[in-house]
């Protein structure tokens, strides 16, 4: 009789935080490894800004133009205002006559919770990984993609309230970004150095109008 009655004790206590525990809505996708990162990156993200993450990494076959927002509210029972949801599914039907699949969105539960972050950033962060043609299995790409995705979209609430993530990972696309476009940058001032304004530094220096 003890025994059951300490058992029940514990899971009264304990209930409450696994109700509570997950950051992932739906998962058919996530490996253990790629799970325990969102869980980390969520359970910070609520912690220091008040704001919840969610991800919902789904292999449905959506049809085209598919309704990822009245989608989302099949998770309202779930979630805890205020909140963010990353949708990922990489089967959702893009163009039915191009056959274009893989689709990834953000739910927020307010249209001030959209204003914490770039969408285009975080959709890039998300889908870059997954557009890449390496020798990674197309598993590996959705865990890495998702986790990305999330890292990116935690980090841009984080900053937004002046807050730094310890959990979230570096964002190497962003990263190779940047220095492309610094190298970029570099060469066309060689280019406009070389065919403009050495000539008329030229003359000048040589006493030419």
């Amino acid at each position: 009789m003890f025994k059951v009655q300490v058992r029940f004790a514990l899971l009264a206590l304990l209930l409450p935080l696994l109700l509570n525990a997950t950051h992932i809505l739906k998962n058919d996708l996530l490996n253990p490894e790629a799970s325990k990162l969102i869980e980390e990156m969520g359970n910070e993200l609520i912690s220091k800004t008040g704001i919840n993450g969610y991800v919902v990494a789904t292999n449905e076959n959506f049809v085209e133009k598919f309704n990822l927002v009245e989608y989302s509210k099949k998770y309202e029972a779930n979630v805890s205002k205020p909140y963010v949801m990353l949708i990922f599914a990489p089967n959702a039907v893009i163009t039915a006559k191009a056959e274009t699949t893989g689709r990834v969105a953000l739910i927020t539960s307010s249209k001030e919770l959209a204003k914490l972050y770039d969408k285009g950033d975080v959709m890039d962060a998300t889908i870059d990984v997954v557009a890449v043609q390496d020798k990674n299995t197309k598993e590996d790409k959705y865990n890495i993609g998702i986790v990305q995705g999330f890292s990116e979209l935690a980090d841009q609430i984080a900053d937004s309230k002046n807050v730094e993530m310890t959990t979230t990972l570096p964002n190497e696309t962003k990263i190779i970004i940047s220095v492309l476009r610094v190298i970029v940058i570099i060469g066309a001032l060689l280019i406009f150095w070389v065919f403009f304004f050495r000539p008329i530094y030229m003359r000048i220096k040589n006493g030419k109008k």
